[in-house]
């Protein structure tokens, strides 16, 4: 489905966090497959899939069981916020002023925005490691810089342009790494290939959350690059193309992590697995993969500058951000990582996963209650004009109910968390699984509808939004 802008859309994006008018809508919902299945085939998911046998030793079957199970939960609280998008024309995180209030939604957005830095730093680490695998003269924090200003000038050219390149990366990528699955498996260099590792529940449990996480983490601006459709795209075709990408390109990465880490010997890092295992095509991956850090990157840059941009603009609310703004914001961020990237520790990585683990404790309780907010409350219906208003507009500056919530959805996940800052009881009675996702978003969602349902204000509010229409 397009509009007559389909073909006259800037190249370089001219919105930042303000809404996208109908006459600027543009795209096709099947964009929204390629950019999340192209988007997915990349070393960071390779390396955490890895994790179901190399970190919790569960066998082959049993990790594809967990990973696929994690993904497919997952994805459904994903691809719920992608349908967002159209209905509202805003980003994600601005988006949530109207369930927390102007001023009650800056903790999540500032969350939202470290993590997003988070993976961009990890990603041109990655980027790094695989120029100087390609080219052993590129020492990596050459790689680094040059892996970063590739996602830098993606991010700032912006929205069209990330589209038009993961259609590409789809088949290019999702061509690639079947050749890679095919190789593997036909020469494969251990005996214990189907028997290595087996089957333990909380190794289990602690796979098929990961896998979840992994998509729950895109929750914070996966609308961001649906936006831009037109408002009249049906919410289940939304929902179904940003699913189906994902959970496939995501699934297809972690088992292939998990099926070169097999097909090696113990004790390998995985990109060398990769590297070793995919043999005389394995210069061929190590390219393909650069490529898709580079370009699935400029997602995480472009996220962590809307985020910032949201910050300030909450408290310069007369201020219009403009593609300039946002290149200049997204330089400042550029320069911040690659410094903090070139200098880090060799378990860079490793301890970014670490903190997205923590952050995702408070990212949960956010994702339960946009998505109650939307869907069973509001259902789809919000006065823009509110949200960007400094003092809330009928949202007001705080929202009560849904902070109550957000509390207590966090503080229910503590006995069920296994962070590297604390590892609750319940956790550490089932072998270190984390299920803390799992109880904050059954906990938190109920919980939200009933204060919100009740809250005399919150129906005053919804009848004012009736009253002043959408825009």
């Amino acid at each position: 489905m397009t509009t007559s802008a389909s073909t006259s859309a800037p190249l370089i994006e001219k919105h930042t966090i303000g809404y996208v008018p109908p006459e600027d809508r543009h795209g096709k919902v099947r964009d929204l497959f390629t950019l999340w299945f192209g988007g997915n085939i990349a070393p960071l998911p390779i390396v955490t899939g890895a994790l179901g046998v190399q970190l919790f030793h569960l066998n082959l079957v049993w990790g594809i069981v967990a990973i696929l199970v994690g993904h497919l939960v997952g994805g459904v609280l994903m691809a719920l916020h992608s349908a967002q998008g159209p209905q509202m024309g805003i980003p994600q995180m601005i988006q949530s002023r109207a369930q927390f209030g102007s001023l009650g939604a800056l903790l999540v957005v500032l969350i939202a925005g470290v993590m997003y830095i988070g993976f961009f730093a990890s990603n041109i680490v990655l980027a790094g490691k695989s120029l100087h695998g390609v080219v052993d003269s590129v020492p990596v924090p050459v790689g680094i810089v040059i892996g970063a200003l590739g996602s830098g000038i993606i991010g700032i050219i912006g929205y069209r342009f990330i589209h038009v390149l993961n259609r590409i990366g789809t088949w290019v990528l999702g061509i690639g790494i079947v050749i890679g699955f095919g190789y593997i498996l036909t020469h494969i260099q251990t005996d214990d290939f189907l028997t290595r590792g087996s089957f333990n529940l909380s190794g289990w449990l602690a796979t098929v959350s990961l896998a979840a996480l992994w998509q729950i983490a895109f929750a914070p601006y996966v609308s961001d690059y649906s936006r831009y459709l037109p408002a009249n795209v049906p919410v289940a075709a939304t929902f179904w193309t940003t699913y189906l990408g994902s959970a496939l390109g995501s699934s297809l990465s972690f088992v292939f992590g998990a099926v070169a880490v097999l097909a090696t010997p113990v004790g390998m890092d995985t990109m060398d697995a990769v590297k070793l295992a995919t043999g005389a095509i394995g210069p061929l991956m190590l390219v393909l993969f650069l490529i898709s850090v580079i370009s699935h990157n400029a997602l995480n840059l472009y996220g962590a500058v809307l985020s910032l941009i949201t910050l300030v603009q909450t408290f310069a609310y007369r201020w219009i951000p403009t593609a300039k703004s946002r290149a200049v914001i997204s330089i400042i961020v550029l320069l911040a990582c690659c410094f903090a990237a070139v200098g880090a520790s060799a378990d860079f990585i490793g301890h970014f996963v670490d903190m997205v683990l923590v952050l995702l404790v408070v990212l949960v309780p956010w994702t339960a209650i946009n998505l109650i907010d939307f869907y069973a409350i509001h259902k789809g219906q919000y006065d823009i004009g509110s949200i960007f208003q400094v003092d809330g507009g009928i949202y007001g500056r705080y929202n009560p109910q849904a902070l109550l919530a957000y509390a207590i959805g966090i503080a229910v996940q503590i006995p069920f968390m296994n962070t590297p800052l604390y590892v609750g009881p319940v956790s550490a009675h089932i072998n270190g699984a984390d299920l803390s996702w799992l109880v904050g978003l059954l906990v938190t969602s109920p919980l939200y509808f009933w204060l919100a349902t009740r809250d005399s204000a919150y129906r005053r509010r919804l009848t004012s939004e009736k009253l002043a229409g959408s825009l």
